[in-house]
């Protein structure tokens, strides 16, 4: 990791939209009213609580339709905000986190594309890996905390990633255009 010389403005266009994103994320429990959002369970992909979410004002409603889609919800699997359960359970609610904790640091600093790092991708991968696995085979109930910590390490290894892409493809296009020239 080096102190990057120049600053990407793609990189801190995605820091500035994950920022507002997790804004969004955690200020909505607090910007409504008390208690007003209690049980969210459900399902992922589908809608199933368009009529506590039309209820909620613009804009705090966004991170809750997608969390809606995205996130099973699960009530005891969310933390609560002014007693009003988050939009999305702790453990995508860390990874939201990480992600901007991840294009944060990409914003000042640069990291080289190699074998390191692809390691540390599969290290930081694996126990999220292994909380999920365990929770689906019913071997263990993973706890909030261990949501969270899995959640913000795969959240900011994703993060940097999608930094290092950004960079890597500006690299291939600088290549290409001297390389025509």
């Amino acid at each position: 990791m080096e102190k990057r010389e120049k600053h990407s403005k793609s990189i801190i266009i995605l820091f500035a939209f994950f920022l507002i994103w997790n804004l969004l994320i955690f200020i909505g429990p607090m910007a409504i009213p008390t208690g007003s959002i209690q049980d969210l369970s459900g399902h992922t992909i589908i809608s199933e609580n368009e009529g506590v979410i039309n209820d909620i004002p613009f804009p705090w409603n966004i991170p809750y339709s997608c969390g809606d889609r995205m996130c099973h919800e699960k009530a005891e699997r969310s933390f609560y905000l002014n007693d009003n359960q988050m939009s999305f359970c702790s453990r995508c609610t860390a990874i939201w986190l990480g992600l901007v904790i991840g294009l944060g640091l990409m914003v000042f600093y640069s990291i080289n594309l190699d074998e390191k790092f692809i390691f540390v991708i599969i290290i930081g991968l694996i126990p999220i890996g292994v909380d999920g696995i365990g929770q689906l085979l019913m071997l263990w109930e993973s706890t909030n905390i261990m949501r969270v910590i899995t959640g913000l390490l795969i959240g900011i290894v994703c993060g940097i990633s999608i930094g290092i892409i950004i960079d890597e493809i500006k690299t291939i296009r600088s290549f290409k255009k001297t390389k025509s020239l």
